[in-house]
């Protein structure tokens, strides 16, 4: 017969049992203990090896599947449609320019001013090629023809990710209108708008759109400007500080900001030169290039150009207004000047009021 064992309670009375005994009971303390053979002992941990194994065979599969998915997520997906421009670089910009080929309302140098604005930030500002992303109805992938669609995936693709000391251009040159208000958010009562190519089916832009997708986004330290060469332009970014400059150079601030709605960024900065104010019509002109070009687009390269290394923003202006006034002289005898308003000037607005004399305009 074995012999008995010892077992000690957790009051720390030692007690001897007999080797087939289940429970023990102190007589001190009273406790219940419960006994374990060496059998039982065998058995559990068999049974705790037997399902670690079951746990490994059915991880195996999962884990051979997760492997295999990440292998073709390291392949390149394949090109059906050509890619966006990566979106993150200190430099990147979204150019639209938009035709209306075949439609009565056409317009004839639209392409070619965001050809020229390209060659501009390439060959002048250091803007990367590969982050430029042009929209036209020119281009060969359907991602890249200025459809309503293309039009906000290309706003969004650019403030994607922006951080502190990015560099945003926006440039659009096509139609530009007005609609009803309808939030309440506007003066004059009257909401700007870009017309992207399809916008007949799909609608317009409108300046609320295109301010929350561009403007607030726009974190400390993260630059936009935007240069939008269409009519009824001023006010289409709906920032909410215009600069009304004088011939003379002298300049005020109008305060737009609404109490219905948050119109800056989040902490970044954004510019807008337009070609006109909400109430007129842009044009474009041979008189620059022998071409149809847009007057806006044309004066701001000029003056980018011409203006030496970091201009301010008031030199810029100044600038740009006097190659449009040149224009306008040189047409009014004739005109040819496509503009039902003659007198339509660029205007520049901003997130916040600033000293454009001693601000300096950097890309």
């Amino acid at each position: 017969m074995a012999s008995r064992r010892e077992v000690r309670c957790r009051c720390g009375r030692r007690m001897w049992v007999q080797p087939d005994a289940r429970t023990v009971q102190c007589s001190t303390c009273h406790t219940v203990t419960q006994l374990y053979s060496l059998v039982d002992i065998a058995r559990g941990a068999n049974r705790i090896i037997h399902g670690f194994q079951q746990l490994l065979r059915q991880h195996q599969p999962q884990h051979h599947e997760q492997q295999q998915q990440q292998q073709m997520m390291a392949q390149p997906p394949p090109r059906l449609l050509e890619p966006l421009p990566s979106p993150f670089g200190k430099k990147r910009a979204v150019l639209c320019g938009v035709n209306y080929k075949g439609k009565s309302y056409s317009l004839k140098g639209c392409i070619s001013d965001a050809k020229s604005m390209r060659s501009l930030l390439v060959q002048q500002m250091g803007f990367p090629i590969d982050s430029i992303l042009m929209l036209t109805e020119d281009e060969a992938s359907p991602q890249r023809i200025p459809t309503k669609r293309n039009i906000r995936k290309a706003m969004r693709w650019l403030v994607e990710g922006n951080r502190a000391r990015d560099s945003l251009v926006f440039h659009f040159s096509g139609h530009g209108s007005q609609q009803n208000d309808y939030n309440g958010d506007e003066i004059d009562g009257q909401d700007e708008a870009l017309c992207p190519l399809d916008h007949e089916t799909e609608g317009k832009i409108i300046d609320d759109e295109i301010n929350r997708i561009l403007v607030r986004p726009l974190v400390h330290g993260a630059k936009l400007h935007a240069v939008i060469d269409a009519c009824n332009s001023g006010t289409v970014l709906d920032l909410p500080f215009i600069c009304r400059m004088e011939r003379n150079g002298s300049y005020e601030w109008e305060d737009h900001r609404s109490v219905r709605a948050y119109k800056g960024t989040d902490g970044g900065a954004a510019f807008c030169f337009s070609a006109c104010d909400d109430d007129e019509s842009s044009g474009y002109t041979p008189v620059f290039t022998g071409k149809n070009t847009g007057a806006m687009t044309y004066s701001f390269i000029k003056a980018v150009k011409t203006a030496g290394p970091a201009p301010t923003y008031g030199h810029l202006l100044n600038l740009m207004c006097s190659a449009i006034r040149e224009a306008q002289s040189r047409l009014a005898f004739n005109g040819d000047y496509t503009s039902s308003d003659a007198s339509a000037e660029p205007l520049l607005t901003s997130s916040e009021e600033f000293d454009v004399y001693a601000t300096k305009f950097v890309l």
